[in-house]
Formats: C-alpha cells, structure tokens, sequence
C-alpha cells in the first residue's frame, strides 16, 4: 500500500507533508524512549572527559555523519575524536584502492587494524553509529574495543538489526557487545515512505542519529556544569577569537583527537 494522506481539500498527497509528519513521529519516539539511555551514555562520557580521556566516535556509510556530528564542530566537545577507515590509508599504509573501496565495512582485516591509526588511552570510551549493526568492520572494531577494556556506547536500529544475520563470523551483531545502546528508532530499511511498487523511500537514521548527537552533547555538557567543571567546547572558526581560542584548547589533547 502507497503512504499517502488527504490534505484540507481532501486530495491525496505524497510529498513534503508526509514524510514532515511521519519523521516528527520518530522524533517523538526517540525523546519518549531514549533520553533515559541517552543520560547513561553522557555520565559515561562525563567520567571520561573527568578523567583526561577522549570520547572516540566511529560510523561508516552515512553513519559518518554521526562521528562528524560530535567532532570537531563549532559547540561541539573538544575531547572527540573521530575514527574513519581513510585514516588507514593516512597512517597504516594502505592503498586508497583498498580502504575506500565499497565494500570496506565487510573487510575483516579493516577492522583489526583501525584502532592501532589513533592514541588510545585506558580511559577513553567508544561511540558506534550503524543503523544496521551487522557489517563485519563494525563487529570487529567494536569487539577490539571490548577486548581493549573500553566501555562502548552504540547507536543503532534495534528494529532493523533484529530482522538480519550477521555478517561477523562470530555471530555478533553491534548492539550485542555495546554496553549502552541508545535506539535511533529507525524502521527495517531505515526509509519512512511506501511507494507503490513496494520500495520504500525517504531515511530517517541520519536525522535521528543527529539529533542524537547534539542530545547527548548537551546532556554531557548539563552533567559537567552540575558538577562544577569546566567545559571544552569549540568556538567556531568563522567568529572573531575562534581559531586562537580552539587552538589552545586542541593543545590539551595534542595527538589525541584527530584534525578536522
């Protein structure tokens, strides 16, 4: 059946409304659902940054977008930094053939390897975006970070996830070896319309996993001034003072977070 519905003149749309109406739906899905798993994860990241760690936070496909919503972003925390299998080719010598082929997320050695790119303390945590949770780097990074001892924080379709295989070899999927899970109430597909032919159109997973992100930020920078503690945050470089103030703040970090 097509997704449609009657506008004031009764005539059936398919368009702007509908998709406006059924991702305000998810919207409110995930502020009724997720904003208790979402204070968890942000008094993980709290203890973190309380403790000179770094909040490391990893997506691949359009779940880049995610790690790029939380690093090095004006009001954006300064203690992020952001994992990306490019940075195989920048500091593991691997071909851009190789780590920016399409099918990298299925690459298991891809997996084995990102970690060792970055400056890992003990102390740092793990944010992993996939709206399907199953692709093999994705396992494994997350199972690499598990066996490292790091507390991993996931954000993933719990609805889609479900409803596939994984593709690990262990059997894994994502959510299954996070500590905290925070559902981007994405539906099976991720897309919100129906079109007549039965394909669905339309994604939600990047808006929701947004919104998402600056929650978490503004729950994590909430949690910090409750406790009377000064907060790293970015100033945007395009205001005057911003490119000085962000540089002596990165300075803290040194080689900790990667440059944006």
């Amino acid at each position: 059946m097509t997704d449609s519905y009657k506008d004031d003149n009764m005539q059936t749309v398919f368009g702007l409304e509908l998709y406006w109406q059924k991702a305000m739906r998810s919207v409110e899905r995930l502020q009724k659902t997720q904003a208790e798993t979402i204070r968890s994860a942000a008094r993980a990241c709290v203890d973190c940054i309380e403790r000179d760690g770094v909040i490391h936070a990893y997506g691949t496909g359009h779940s880049r977008a995610f790690a790029m919503e939380l690093a090095g972003r004006a009001g954006g925390l300064v203690p992020v930094n952001r994992l990306d299998l490019e940075d195989l080719v920048l500091h593991a010598g691997w071909s851009p053939e190789v780590a920016m082929h399409p099918d990298i997320e299925r690459n298991l050695q891809a997996g084995e390897a990102l970690l060792n790119c970055y400056h890992i303390e003990p102390q740092d945590i793990f944010l992993i975006c996939s709206n399907a949770g199953i692709n093999v780097t994705i396992v494994e990074v997350a199972r690499q970070i598990k066996q490292r001892g790091h507390m991993l924080i996931a954000v993933t379709s719990l609805e889609h996830t479900w409803q596939m295989s994984p593709r690990h070899a262990s059997g894994q999927r994502l959510c299954e070896i996070a500590d905290i899970v925070i559902d981007n109430q994405s539906p099976f597909g991720d897309a919100l319309l129906t079109l007549p032919d039965g394909s669905v159109a339309c994604a939600i997973s990047s808006i929701t996993g947004a919104l998402i992100a600056q929650a978490l930020t503004a729950e994590i920078i909430g949690q910090l001034m409750a406790k009377g503690q000064d907060v790293p945050v970015f100033l945007s470089s395009n205001v005057p003072g911003g490119i000085e103030r962000n540089a002596g703040l990165i300075q803290r970090y040194s080689d900790r977070i990667r440059p944006v």
